[in-house]
């Protein structure tokens, strides 16, 4: 296929015949799935399901999270033309990819929300996919790591944040972007001694045994170093990747509730991303891209870029 094929390609999450490849469609139409790829709620054989969460709760100062899913999706209309560059291959061709839509649930009744997502992402999981979640805020991660470590028991995770989100919370009630892992460690979900918060510029009195590699290390040792530390700590455990995209400096990724100056570069993200390369990905999401207040797209694009690194990790070792 080649970029002539958009003269008769079209609404291809509806239309393409195969999970895999590219398509060519032409970017600024169609039904827009993520990476063009087929909408289905079948996943028989599918090695990934990327599913949108389209819920934002009480972030700390700017809402819209809940319209991140079909931003990324837009955003990533443009990079569904070529494999991602400087990988070597192309995890489309070598993975079972379809878009599984976005979760239904009652946007007023907030308290339900939690179940249903655990429940969402558990059907996946149990299809033998894994999934790669869009969101959505921060809190839409705690139950996808309940469903992820009930069928494989605690989770080593890489989290890329400016915020720790460790905050004491002990009401089991309260649905909170920036406690979810202290939640998650509490509930012996996520095991903190194999993991690590990368990007954090936030004080936080306890991290609660994660190790902690700040933006300002980031940026004084290199990416080189944090990568070495990263795998140090999680060693040869299957690991989950949670990207809050406030990881990135506002400068590259201004649509966010909570951003925070001195944070990464886009291209130290791509590195870090890129050189995680080999880890044992169980799956992933994006979340906190909050559209309204970003009228460039840019944010969108760099969670598209996320999500499609995620993708690459993924298929990395099952090439």
């Amino acid at each position: 296929m080649a970029l002539e094929d958009a003269k008769t390609q079209v609404d291809q999450a509806f239309t393409r015949e195969s999970l895999r490849g590219l398509s060519f469609e032409n970017a600024f139409g169609g039904a827009t799935s993520f990476l063009r790829r087929r909408y289905s709620k079948d996943l028989a054989g599918v090695d990934l399901a990327v599913t949108g969460i389209s819920f934002d709760q009480a972030v700390t100062h700017r809402p819209g999270t809940r319209f991140g899913p079909r931003a990324i999706r837009e955003a990533s209309t443009l990079q569904a033309f070529d494999a991602p560059y400087g990988w070597g291959y192309d995890p489309l061709a070598v993975l079972d990819v379809v878009d599984y839509g976005d979760m239904a649930f009652d946007y007023a009744n907030t308290r339900e929300v939690p179940g249903r997502i655990e429940a969402h992402v558990g059907g996946i999981l149990d299809a033998g996919a894994a999934p790669i979640t869009l969101g959505g805020d921060h809190s839409i991660t705690l139950p996808i790591l309940r469903a992820v470590a009930a069928r494989r028991g605690p989770v080593a995770l890489i989290q890329f944040d400016a915020h720790s989100d460790t905050w004491v919370d002990d009401d089991p009630d309260r649905i909170d972007h920036g406690t979810f892992l202290y939640k998650a460690i509490r509930e012996g979900v996520v095991d903190p001694a194999a993991s690590v918060a990368v990007g954090i510029r936030t004080d936080n009195p306890d991290t609660m045994g994660v190790t902690i590699l700040d933006a300002p290390m980031v940026h004084r040792e290199g990416v080189g170093a944090v990568l070495a530390r990263i795998r140090a700590v999680v060693g040869d455990r299957p690991v989950y990747v949670t990207f809050d995209i406030d990881a990135l400096d506002p400068a590259f990724a201004p649509g966010t509730g909570t951003p925070v100056w001195g944070g990464l570069a886009s291209w130290q993200a791509a590195a870090l991303l890129r050189g995680l390369a080999g880890v044992d990905l169980i799956g992933g999401d994006v979340v906190e891209v909050s559209p309204p207040y970003d009228t460039t797209g840019a944010t969108a694009i760099a969670g598209a870029h996320v999500a499609l690194e995620l993708i690459a990790l993924f298929g990395w070792t099952r090439r």
